[in-house]
């Protein structure tokens, strides 16, 4: 099975036209592109702020919202997110809005999640940054149990739920990815989820390299067969000839973005996810162009 191709979407500061905010007509833009381009995905992030070293905010709009808007403007392409933060919302809401954005999109979402990582939005939102783990253990739990069909009753440290269920149940089973790489996780990764990711690449690397061995020998001491969980790996790639607000040092130029995606391939990866530098349509032109020049050789 080949390759599945995916970009992220803009969502805060420093995302949109000239390192801007972008506005909604900036992410469908995206989006659409990307549909268009033949391209397999798209993804977005989750984060209520980003503080830096020197203390500059920026501003992010809610990642649920703008994903849901993109599952009603377009039909083909899958929605993804890249990666859910668990503590921002309740796991039972989380459950019942993924059966929802499902429905709207006729089943197009994949239900990436995570543990969350930046203590300032945490802070700045009265979210307790303890235990993160631990928290996420739980709530995973509940979610999958609920996607997939249970009622669920759950007596946990941090959550309850008592005879909760999804009415309407999701008609199929929702894909759930996770992001990890630690043993903890990589446990969960192993009980729950149907893929799996890392992130953020160049060209392949032995610290790519490492990741895929360390969930090898997870899924083995799991006693999961080794194809069971979809690869996915996050790729940045630039296009030089756009000024951008970020410029990664290690970021694909779009015109080796061919050569990269095979070399991606033959590790074993299921589905890259590019952050393109810019995230402008152009880019995303740039880069179904690059995906299809891919595809020949494939």
């Amino acid at each position: 099975m080949r390759m599945k191709i995916g970009v992220m979407l803009p969502l805060g500061a420093g995302d949109g036209p000239g390192g801007g905010m972008p506005g909604w007509k900036d992410v469908r833009a995206v989006a659409e592109a990307a549909e268009q381009g033949g391209l397999d995905s798209v993804w977005i992030a989750d984060h209520f702020l980003y503080r830096d070293a020197d203390g500059q905010v920026f501003g992010m709009h809610d990642s649920w919202t703008l994903l849901t808007a993109v599952a009603a403007v377009t039909e083909k392409v899958e929605l993804g997110n890249m990666v859910l933060c668990a503590s921002f919302r309740d796991p039972g809401l989380t459950a019942k809005m993924a059966a929802t954005l499902d429905e709207v999109s006729g089943g197009r979402l994949t239900l990436g999640v995570g543990a969350g990582w930046h203590d300032p939005e945490y802070e700045a939102f009265g979210l307790p940054t303890d235990h993160r783990v631990g928290r996420f253990e739980e709530w995973l739990e509940i979610v999958a149990r609920l996607i997939r069909g249970e009622t669920v009753t759950y007596n946990g440290t941090y959550y309850k739920v008592q005879e909760a269920t999804l009415d309407p149940a999701p008609p199929h089973r929702i894909p759930i990815l996770v992001a990890g790489h630690r043993p903890r996780m990589l446990r969960l990764i192993t009980q729950w989820a149907d893929a799996w990711n890392t992130a953020w690449y160049g060209t392949p690397s032995e610290k790519l390299d490492d990741r895929l061995q360390t969930l090898d020998d997870a899924l083995k001491t799991a006693n999961r067969p080794a194809d069971d969980i979809s690869r996915t790996a996050g790729l940045i790639v630039r296009d030089p000839d756009q000024p951008s607000a970020e410029s990664s040092p290690n970021a694909i130029p779009v015109q080796d973005l061919p050569k990269a995606l095979e070399a991606y391939e033959q590790r074993g990866i299921n589905h890259a996810i590019i952050s393109p530098e810019p995230m402008t349509p152009r880019s995303i032109e740039q880069i179904a162009q690059a995906a299809a020049a891919y595809r020949q050789h494939d």
